[in-house]
């Protein structure tokens, strides 16, 4: 039997304590060293030198260490210093990374209150929260933090705020009532738990649960479960990088083959092999992909999205699926009054959003002046007057101090021009009493400038109706069974739609009204309308809804709230449409699997749910082969978040327990920042793709010189050292401006990308073939003009092989920009970056072959008019083929296999 489901007197006798004794010091002491300090531990942590030695443990960066070993080897330090600098460098950014990103226990941690008030030996003393034990008696006041998981024992209009924990949008009243039946968390009116804070009233309780055997502990163990998979760009990278050593290995075998079988010196066909192993690995992949991701990171903070992993940019870009928290999220996290309901029968509809005061009435579609209807302005005196929270305007927005509920009723008023500042001119003060789970209602009374009394009473509408005898009607008038049953009819339809309904009522008196008679006080009641209101979504989510449809994105919603309200929500988003699924976390709980997979893509809102529920929805997509986001701000959100392919934590409400687990945090809450997220991503992707076509296809370029060369007996075209500077440096710097493109304007218009499907397509890597073949072909011909043409100098001949191999990568990285729209349409000189690179690495080349001490390094010779000539004819030819392919190729192929 759980906790909640116990009476106060079993709960007691399970836990061996007094409710005005306690424990005595020396019980405290014992079960201190029983169950342990009430903290949150986490797991040990490997140590910083053992974290910073797996960052090259990725298959690619082994093969880049062990070609700087046999380039070291060989005498080619150059080369080999350059290849492991870039390791290193790979190396400190990922360590860096990793550092920021492990700090969810510490968050945790601060959620813990630092000291509580603890009844012991009788007496009431502060301690340590550390200190505290189950059986601990403690005592709870308005603005206190909830120490640890506790049974209430005693309920003076006791409220906790519980949104962090369970997703519930408004204060929950506590009682001591046992519960009978099993229910979810949120639901459990009799218990308190850790991390979550006392905001009205005050009361005791038992604790029943301290550390990691708390709620949020639980949480914090399921974190620590949760492992952080490799994003689909790190599987992606490392199936390349494995197929690239794999088809470099291969055709160094060949060549070397080859060559032995010919009769070639066994150490040239060697270094012919190594030579052709460099020109096979893009060395500056990995530098080139983390450079693109950062860049990508701080466009992505213009645009309220701050990535905490570097990979998660380009994951984001792949979600197929966004399952987001209701409240704080695709809400405001604000209640608003909607719908008000008056006497006369008339229901008066109000605009505006949160507790911003800016918004008007409307009977229908016609704008309606309160102050021309007294019916309206006496019941919102009765909102504004029976009220004991305070509005305030923040940096950020509007705040409430005290219940939500009370929050918009404020709010309500100053849209009208009316607070208690400007009334307490004509009313004063007298006493309150406050509400409470068994009135279900709150009264305040004030006296006015005439000497007489008013009690305004705000709550439950069956409540207030059944001590109504009058309704405000233009002036006082009976209450009929009539009026009765057109108001209990209006409440059903407020309730239809997901309002939270409270009736407004006074009674007014010419002598004294008494707070301590309560029985006297709330009769005789007169009823002034009924207010209808909502925790609503945020305006900018309808689109942000829309646009992640159109983009093949599938959003659910994920909450702690009610079924009637999430699913309320959900279909004035659009987010839930005929056909569409709603269950409740104990419904999913009776579902076997086999019934959950096969409901999986219908249901679009969970509603009543706690952790292990988000847990699981998660878990059950992923295993449906798809890329899921988890959006959220409640500490309940972080286990779901770290499981999730992408976790998204809110930036202001979000809890800092979220914001760690998460893999990006939006800055201004606002769920159209994950769409504008989704279509950042997506540009990176695109962006990376076209960084790894322009440096594959170069390399192909580069193997088939030297293959080719090799198989017909020329000398080598190219040398290890030149091999070298044309991976990391000629095709590094145009590969960076590459990765400046700007989005395509249709990027969101596709269907994501299947996780199967690689950085390299089948399509794409026929297109790298020929155009690696393409500059081959010409690099050779020039090559072989000069040598056996011509007559020069191997030298010579190679200088030039060198500088048409430099130039036509150059050419040919326009052609990159889009895989069939012609670099003239996109506009030549639309990428300034990628512009400025080709022009500096075009102007290194001739540095390299006119500078006395670079020619020594880079081996190349100088070159007169003719040879430059010969250099730039053969070096376009590849974009001009390829624009002639582009041109030639049907619009349906473009539209397939574009980008």
């Amino acid at each position: 039997m759980e906790w909640y489901q116990k009476t106060v007197s079993q709960v007691l006798e399970d836990l061996s304590t007094d409710p005005t004794r306690g424990l005595s010091s020396g019980e405290a002491a014992s079960r201190l060293a029983k169950w342990g300090d009430n903290r949150l531990t986490g797991k040990k942590r490997e140590p910083s030198f053992l974290r910073f030695v797996k960052q090259f443990t990725e298959f690619i960066i082994l093969v880049l260490i062990g070609a700087a070993i046999v380039a070291g080897a060989l005498g080619e330090w150059v080369d080999s210093l350059a290849i492991l600098a870039i390791v290193v460098l790979n190396g400190v950014i990922g360590f860096i990374q990793e550092e920021k990103a492990e700090r969810v226990m510490e968050a945790l941690k601060k959620l813990s209150a630092p000291t509580a008030r603890v009844i012991r030996a009788e007496a009431l003393m502060t301690v340590a929260a550390s200190e505290l034990v189950p059986g601990d008696i403690v005592a709870i006041e308005n603005g206190d933090h909830i120490p640890a998981d506790c049974r209430i024992i005693e309920s003076k209009f006791l409220k906790v705020q519980e949104a962090a924990l369970t997703g519930e949008s408004h204060p929950i009243e506590k009682t001591t009532v046992h519960i009978e039946n099993t229910v979810a968390l949120a639901d459990r009116t009799n218990m308190a738990y850790l991390g979550t804070v006392a905001v009205y009233g005050r009361g005791k309780a038992a604790i029943v649960a301290t550390g990691m055997s708390t709620e949020m502990g639980r949480i914090a163990a399921m974190l620590q479960e949760a492992k952080a998979e490799p994003t689909p760009l790190q599987k992606k990278l490392s199936e390349f990088g494995r197929f690239l050593v794999y088809a470099a290995g291969g055709i160094c075998a060949l060549i070397f083959a080859i060559g032995i079988f010919r009769g070639e010196d066994t150490l040239d066909m060697f270094l012919t092999a190594v030579s052709l192993a460099v020109a096979a690995i893009p060395e500056g992949l990995p530098a080139v992909v983390t450079i693109v991701l950062a860049l990508g990171v701080q466009r992505m903070v213009k645009r309220h999205a701050l990535i905490r992993k570097l990979p998660s940019v380009e994951t984001l870009g792949a979600a197929t699926v966004i399952a987001s928290d209701k409240t704080g999220t695709l809400t405001q996290n604000q209640m608003t009054v909607r719908k008000l309901y008056l006497p006369d029968k008339e229901v008066i509809t109000v605009s505006g959003t949160g507790y911003s005061p800016s918004g008007e009435f409307f009977s229908g579609s016609k704008a309606v002046s309160p102050k021309g209807n007294p019916n309206l302005v006496l019941a919102l005196k009765a909102a504004v007057l029976c009220n004991g929270a305070e509005l305030r305007e923040q940096g950020f927005g509007w705040e409430v101090i005290g219940d939500p509920t009370e929050g918009a009723l404020l709010s309500l008023g100053l849209k009208a021009g009316l607070e208690r500042s400007t009334l307490s001119g004509e009313y004063s003060f007298v006493g309150e009493v406050p509400f409470d789970s068994e009135r279900k209602m709150m009264t305040t009374i004030f006296k006015d400038i005439f000497g007489a009394y008013h009690a305004f009473v705000k709550g439950a509408p069956e409540r207030i109706l059944s001590l109504s005898t009058s309704v405000c009607d233009n002036g006082v008038k009976p209450m009929t069974p009539q009026a009765k049953r057109e108001i209990d009819a209006m409440n059903d339809e407020f309730s239809k739609e997901a309002l939270r309904v409270l009736a407004l009522a006074y009674r007014s008196s010419n002598t004294p009204l008494d707070t301590r008679n309560i029985h006297l006080l709330e009769k005789d009641l007169t009823f002034v309308g009924l207010a209808g209101m909502i925790d609503p979504p945020r305006e900018e989510v309808f689109t942000a809804v829309e646009k992640a449809r159109s983009a093949g994105i599938t959003p659910i919603m994920i909450t702690g709230d009610h079924k009637m309200t999430a699913v309320a929500i959900a279909r004035e988003l659009a987010l839930f449409r005929e056909g569409d699924i709603a269950v409740t976390g104990a419904e999913l709980d009776g579902m076997t699997e086999a019934e959950f997979m096969e409901k999986l893509p219908f249901i679009k809102v969970y509603a009543r749910v706690n952790p292990e529920h988000k847990l699981k929805v998660v878990k059950a997509w992923k295993a449906r082969g798809e890329t899921i986001a988890m959006t959220g701000d409640g500490v309940n959100d972080a286990p779901a978040l770290k499981e999730a392919d992408i976790g998204v934590a809110m930036g202001i409400t979000g809890t800092d327990v979220t914001k760690e687990a998460s893999d990006m945090v939006l800055t201004d809450d606002n769920f159209a920042s994950i769409v504008s997220a989704v279509e950042e991503g997506r540009g990176i992707f695109d962006n990376i793709r076209k960084v790894v076509h322009f440096l594959l296809s170069c390399n192909i370029g580069e193997i088939l010189v030297l293959l080719v060369a090799s198989i017909v007996g020329m000398p080598l075209p190219l040398l290890p050292v030149q091999i070298l500077w044309t991976n990391l440096v000629t095709d590094g710097l145009p590969a960076l401006g590459l990765a400046m493109e700007p989005v395509s304007p249709d990027v969101m218009d596709r269907r994501p990308r299947k996780k199967t499907e690689g950085i390299v397509t089948p399509v794409l890597l026929n297109v790298m073939v020929v155009q690696g073949a393409f500059m081959a072909a010409f690099t050779l011909a020039a090559y072989a003009y000069e040598l056996y043409w011509k007559g020069e100098p191997v030298q010579e001949a190679r200088t030039v092989a060198f500088m048409v191999l430099v130039f036509s990568q150059m050419f040919h990285v326009f052609n990159c920009r889009s895989a069939w729209s012609s670099v003239f349409k996109i506009g030549v000189f639309s990428n300034r970056t990628l512009n400025i690179a080709v022009a500096t690495i075009l102007s290194g080349q001739f540095l390299l072959i006119y500078v006395p001490q670079l020619q020594s390094v880079f081996k190349v010779a100088t070159l007169g008019l003719d040879d430059w000539a010969i250099i730039f004819a053969a070096s376009v030819q590849p974009l001009v083929l390829m624009e002639i392919i582009k041109a030639a190729a049907p619009e349906r192929w473009k539209k397939r296999n574009g980008r």
